[in-house]
Parts: C-alpha cells; sequence; structure tokens
C-alpha cells in the first residue's frame, strides 16, 4: 500500500473509532493513548512521546538525553483536561505531527535546532515508514473529529506543547522574559470573530492560578507566531468549526537540561488549564 494523498488522509487506515454515539477507540487507535468521553474538547500532546522504533535508533546521532531535551515531555499530563485526550508515544525525531508531510522526518540540522540527528542521510524504507504514520495520526484525527462535528456544533482543540528557553546551557541566564512568556497561546488559526472572546477568557483565567507564587505572564503568538502545520491542517479542513488554541509552556515546570520535573509547577499548571478549559467550555456545549 503506497502512501496516503496528504490532503486525503481519511483514506487507508480509517475505522479507528466505532459506536452510534460517542466514540469509541478501536483496537487500530492502540497506537496511540487515546480516551474519550462525552464532550467537545480534544486535547493534544503530539510531542510527549520518547519512544522510537529499533531499527530507526540505529541510526540515530543523538543520545536519548539530547532528543529528550527537544521533545515536550510532561504535556500529555495535561491533556486531562479534555474530554477527549490523545498522547503520541512516538519521539518527534521518529516523525513530527506538526510539521507538514514532507518535512515530518527530519532530514538536515536546520530542521531541528541545529541538530545533526542522523548518522547519515536515513533510508527510504526508514522515511517511509515514519511518513506512514503520519498519515494514519491524520486519519485518526480526520475520523475522530468528524464524528465529534456529528454530535456538537463546534469542538474545542487544546493542542499542547512546551519549549526550552535555556538554549545557552544549564549555567546561563534563560532567555529574556519579553520575549518568552511563561505560557504561549498559538491562536494563529481561531476565527477572531466568532473566537476572539473565547481566547481572551481563555488566556484571563489561565492567569489566575499563581505557579510558585508567581502570576503568570500569558500571551498569544509571540515566539512562534505563524504556528504549526497541524493547527493549520485541522483549519484548512473543518474551519471555524473547530476552535484550536496551541499553548505553548515554557519548560519552567522542570529543568530541561536535567529533565528533572517541579510536580508542585505541573500540578499548578494543570490546575489553571482546566480552569481555562471550563470557562469557556459554554461556548462548545451546543449539540447537533
Amino acid at each position: 500500500m503506497g502512501p496516503m494523498n496528504p490532503r486525503d488522509p481519511t483514506g487507508p487506515g480509517a475505522g479507528y473509532f466505532h459506536g452510534g454515539g460517542v466514540p469509541v477507540p478501536t483496537p487500530l487507535a492502540r497506537e496511540w493513548n487515546i480516551a474519550v468521553a462525552d464532550g467537545p474538547v480534544v486535547a493534544t500532546a503530539i510531542h510527549d512521546g520518547h519512544g522510537m522504533r529499533p531499527s530507526l535508533r540505529s541510526h540515530a546521532a543523538l543520545d536519548d538525553a539530547a532528543r529528550f531535551r527537544e521533545e515536550d515531555p510532561l504535556t500529555g499530563l495535561l491533556t486531562e483536561v479534555g474530554d477527549v485526550r490523545i498522547q503520541v508515544r512516538r519521539s518527534r525525531f521518529e516523525v513530527d505531527h506538526n510539521r507538514p508531510r514532507d518535512r515530518a522526518v527530519y532530514a538536515r540540522p536546520e530542521d531541528c535546532w541545529g541538530l545533526q540527528a542522523w548518522r547519515a542521510p536515513l533510508p527510504e524504507v526508514e522515511r517511509a515508514q515514519s511518513l506512514a504514520a503520519w498519515d494514519r495520526f491524520r486519519a485518526m484525527v480526520t475520523e475522530l473529529v468528524d464524528r465529534l462535528l456529528e454530535r456538537w456544533e463546534a469542538v474545542l482543540l487544546i493542542d499542547l506543547h512546551s519549549y526550552n528557553h535555556r538554549r545557552d546551557g544549564p549555567r546561563a541566564a534563560p532567555a529574556l522574559q519579553e520575549d518568552n512568556p511563561d505560557i504561549e497561546l498559538g491562536l494563529t488559526t481561531a476565527d477572531p470573530e466568532r473566537w476572539g472572546a473565547v481566547c481572551a477568557c481563555f488566556a484571563a483565567a489561565l492567569r489566575q492560578v499563581p505557579v510558585n507564587g508567581q502570576v503568570l505572564d500569558v500571551r498569544a503568538n509571540v515566539r512562534f507566531p505563524t504556528g504549526g502545520d497541524f493547527p493549520e491542517w485541522v483549519f484548512s479542513r473543518w474551519g471555524a468549526r473547530v476552535c484550536t488554541i496551541s499553548p505553548e509552556y515554557k519548560k519552567t515546570f522542570m529543568d530541561e537540561h536535567t529533565g528533572q520535573a517541579d510536580i508542585a509547577a505541573l500540578y499548578a499548571l494543570r490546575e489553571g488549564l482546566d480552569l481555562a478549559v471550563e470557562s469557556v467550555r459554554p461556548s462548545f456545549e451546543a449539540r447537533r
């Protein structure tokens, strides 16, 4: 079976959910950690995973610690705020679901923060295997959102990420606050006419829960003003019926160099995110 057309990810591989009402994951969906309850809020952690298939690992030029630093560990815990929760288990170095298909497998240092990901150019068979996983993920999301929009007038997608702010090393000063908010909200595809008030309410709620005694700096489209491919694809397919908010958490909830987590900070962030979701939930509860 050849690769799917990236503009039509509903072909081969359909059948990830069954049930006449609330979508129920089938065995085909076991590739990801998916939990579904009856509601219009979807939370995804597409860069949370660290797994890498053995055949690809043998080509890797980076050790596990270097890969882990560029992944979004612990964002999967934040998906608990969603009625539908999706955690990708595989590393973004295997396949990046926030890149377009032709760039979803890193090939050059400029694709991944100046890092040399592979010892040599990947064999085509390895690249094809990763791209097939990209196809399956988009097919699964397509089936899921189509099913949800049969049940709800609109869906809220919380597309969770994190980012490094101490790239000059563990002993160097962190990046300047003015360019690195505690939470950056990616709102590049949220229709301002339909969802502007929702996004403002969401941001205000995030600021209500302090972390380590500090009120959070929450701003939109600062570090990543053009957004990612995943929200762009969602918007191209479903338009304003899906409101995508992409929180990018600065890694103040962990040491990005050692991986050690600040559990209290992480719980506070989850509390704030839960408050934000619940503050806007009424805007998404209209049933079809």
